[in-house]
């Protein structure tokens, strides 16, 4: 009875171990952005939008085309009194006026614009320039949502590293610890140094457990983005993070001014707003249509119509229009001047955007550079302070020292790599070139 519990709880232990297995997932930094433009929010928002402005633009387009009503009427009447004057003489022989009762009407109209003043036009222009527009903006949201996977991914990658170098360093000092330890109970060295190790190990454990809740919200951040199960533990690989290839890195922003797609959706935006300007003058002109219909009219035992046809010209004109028109007209063309100042202001936004990031991208390369350095240095030093030591040239204070610094300077140097890259991708980003790098065409 004993056995089969203790291996019923093996089998337990080993489902949940392959569960938690099976929750551990690694994606390279291309799939990741691919899955959150299929599945994230914000491109599922703008992918909408998108399709509104789509129906919108349709629904002008059908302005082109004629309306056709038809209508029909059924009515019963009640004793009407019928006079009939063309029928009347003064023949004593006269027929009486028969009952009527019921009337049956049925109409077909229908009404083709000739001219609106060129309203019908200038509508089909304004929103196909905001369909347009809408869907720059969505290339544009595509382009965030991949920098902020990107950023995710970066962050999520430092944090991984960070954890395992603090784990790594962790066993070591719990190592000297140990080591000191014995030392200490055979009076070799003094109880101070020995308390030394130990806060070096607190201080370790208090870093580590700061770096793990990093790591499980970024981790959290990017699972909730691209809409995976919440329990999923993302392990991202060095290969699957910096195995990229630099090219096309922009030197000015005349890139960006040419690609940017909110630069290109505000364009778009002003050509609509343009040509409300002459949605709203269209009110200074009449309205002429060509309408034609059918009728047929039956009132009972009096008349019968059929295949009244009729054929015409329609023709309105708002006369009050033309005073009030004018404030519609301003208001367009202030709405114009709005849009045309937010481009001025994105544009030199822009220039900023992209100047700071080609600063960014060379600090980053600076500090790669600086923190590989950095990394033979504080490992020769620790090996010379450890000989010292071991050679009772130096004390312990200057061993721990030695040992945070070698910890920090491989930290530093994970850290710059990733940023390289991280600074790379926000250079593409902020010149409209992040998209067309991880190819859009593949969702």
């Amino acid at each position: 009875m004993k056995v089969s519990q203790l291996m019923l709880f093996g089998i337990f232990f080993i489902g949940i171990s392959s569960i938690e297995a099976q929750e551990k997932k690694s994606l390279t930094l291309d799939e990741a952005i691919h899955l959150a433009w299929a599945k994230s929010n914000e491109v599922s928002l703008a992918n909408t939008k998108v399709n509104t402005k789509k129906h919108e633009l349709q629904s002008v387009n059908n302005n082109r085309y004629p309306d056709l009503k038809i209508s029909g009427q059924y009515q019963r009447l009640t004793n009407a009194s019928v006079d009939l004057k063309i029928n009347k003489n003064n023949s004593a022989t006269a027929e009486p006026i028969p009952i009527v009762n019921q009337l049956m009407l049925g109409q077909v109209n229908a009404s083709l614009p000739i001219f609106a003043g060129f309203k019908i036009q200038n509508s089909i222009k304004a929103y196909d320039n905001m369909y347009q527009a809408e869907t720059a903006s969505a290339m544009q949201t595509k382009e965030e949502v991949a920098m902020m996977v990107v950023n995710y991914y970066a962050s999520l990658y430092k944090a991984q590293k960070t954890v395992e170098l603090l784990k790594e360093n962790q066993k070591s000092a719990q190592q000297r610890v140990a080591d000191f330890l014995q030392l200490e109970k055979n009076g070799i060295i003094p109880r101070n140094d020995l308390l030394k190790s130990q806060l070096q190990v607190s201080k370790i454990q208090l870093s580590l457990d700061s770096a793990i809740s990093d790591l499980n919200i970024v981790n959290m951040e990017l699972v909730s983005l691209l809409k995976m199960d919440s329990k999923t533990k993302l392990e991202i690989k060095e290969s699957d993070f910096a195995d990229f290839q630099v090219s096309n890195i922009p030197t000015n922003d005349e890139l960006a001014l040419k690609n940017r797609k909110d630069l290109e959706s505000i364009r778009l935006q002003e050509k609509a707003s343009l040509a409300n300007v002459q949605i709203a003058k269209s009110g200074y002109y009449p309205s002429i249509s060509i309408i034609g219909g059918f009728t047929a009219l039956n009132l009972q035992n009096i008349i019968t119509v059929q295949n009244a046809m009729n054929i015409g010209v329609g023709v309105s004109y708002d006369l009050s229009g033309i005073l009030k028109n004018g404030t519609n007209v301003k208001i367009a063309e202030s709405k114009a001047l709005e849009v045309q100042n937010s481009e001025i202001m994105l544009t030199d936004d822009i220039k900023i955007q992209v100047q700071k990031a080609i600063e960014g991208y060379d600090l980053a390369l600076k500090q790669d550079l600086v923190y590989n350095q950095a990394v033979e240095q504080a490992s020769e030093n620790y090996r010379i302070i450890k000989d010292k030591y071991d050679n009772g040239l130096s004390d312990t204070n200057d061993l721990l020292e030695a040992d945070v610094e070698q910890l920090g300077s491989n930290i530093n140097r994970t850290l710059a790599r990733a940023n390289v890259i991280q600074k790379y991708y926000e250079l593409l980003s902020v010149s409209g070139q992040l998209n067309q790098t991880f190819n859009l065409s593949k969702i």
